[in-house]
């Protein structure tokens, strides 16, 4: 039976991968697509998402707006890594239909709609729009299946020393998160930093050919080029589609359990995601973190769905360059 997920995300070259996965892959039923300002601004990264339904052919999926800002802290976007739009490097097309309703409320209508512990919550942005919902209606924690996030990370930071963004961006929210007792399994940078878009990678995409294929490639030439620049990597770590590829396949993420929490305190730890490794691990644990990748199992994944979409005919077209 395929997996229920909600996809709460803020569009992002990383998070266009993931949606592509989740839409394309048997083993993921997407209930919808939530949005939430992070890499860029939240009536960007909206935009985005509307115009990658587009793009993948992703009819039927809803689409909500959720929280423009962090519970406490400043907008502060990922410019530097996903350009001025959120999605520089790649032309899109029109954007699909933005539904009616808040995320948060979709979220929660959502959870509260379906058996409990069916449906699984993967948000790869920063966790305001979860929190919340798990302030306006706690009880979605008891009938959430599990939450699968991308953030953090037990011994790497992108944000200071220590702080990975998504959870740098809104630790506050991040903490109300990691602090309810459903199970979590935190993707951070120790695990998305394997997980590199290579030359080997965009060969394999490229022998597919057609509009798919271009478009991730697009995606991947500005990723390159803005990772250099900013941090470093000589190939971009595409971070977010590994939770999806975990839900999928959970053989492909190898996971340690281990309790997790979020430093709120102003200083160079703000926003870091503190792994007790020290602690007894018991039944009361309900956190752990994704430590190795299988990279050509993560990787076939993403080729089989860029496959998948453009051999239903349902994405959009070529665009005229």
């Amino acid at each position: 039976m395929a997996k229920k997920i909600i996809l709460d995300c803020d569009p992002g070259h990383d998070d266009a991968v993931a949606m592509l996965l989740a839409h394309a892959n048997p083993e993921i039923e997407l209930l919808g697509v939530t949005t939430i300002g992070g890499n860029q601004t939240l009536d960007k990264v909206t935009h985005n998402a509307q115009c990658l339904a587009t793009e993948y052919g992703m009819e039927g999926v809803p689409i909500h707006a959720g929280c423009d800002r962090p519970l406490l802290r400043p907008v502060n976007p990922a410019a530097k890594e996903h350009g001025e739009s959120g999605l520089d490097g790649v032309v899109l097309p029109e954007p699909a239909p933005l539904s009616e309703g808040h995320a948060v409320d979709f979220i929660i209508d959502t959870i509260m709609e379906n058996e409990p512990g069916t449906v699984t919550l993967v948000p790869t942005g920063p966790l305001t729009n979860i929190a919340m919902a798990v302030r306006k209606e706690p009880r979605i924690v008891d009938r959430v299946k599990e939450v699968v996030l991308m953030g953090g990370g037990v011994h790497v930071g992108n944000r200071g020393p220590v702080a990975e963004f998504n959870i740098w961006t809104d630790p506050e929210a991040a903490k109300i998160v990691f602090n309810e007792p459903w199970p979590i399994t935190m993707v951070g940078l120790d695990l998305t930093h394997q997980a590199l878009a290579t030359d080997e990678v965009a060969k394999k995409i490229a022998d597919l050919g057609g509009p798919v294929a271009d478009f991730v490639l697009g995606l991947f030439t500005f990723f390159r080029k803005a990772y250099q620049d900013s941090q470093g990597f000589e190939f971009p770590p595409v971070h977010d589609p590994c939770t999806v590829a975990y839900l999928i396949d959970p053989d492909i993420v190898k996971c340690v359990k281990v309790p997790i929490d979020v430093e709120t305190a102003p200083g160079i730890t703000n926003g870091m995601t503190v792994a007790d490794f020290n602690a007894p691990i018991d039944e009361t644990v309900h956190t752990q973190a994704a430590m190795e990748l299988d990279f050509d199992g993560f990787w076939s994944l993403v080729v089989d769905a860029i496959d998948r979409v453009q051999k239903s005919g349902k994405g959009a077209p070529a665009p005229q360059r």
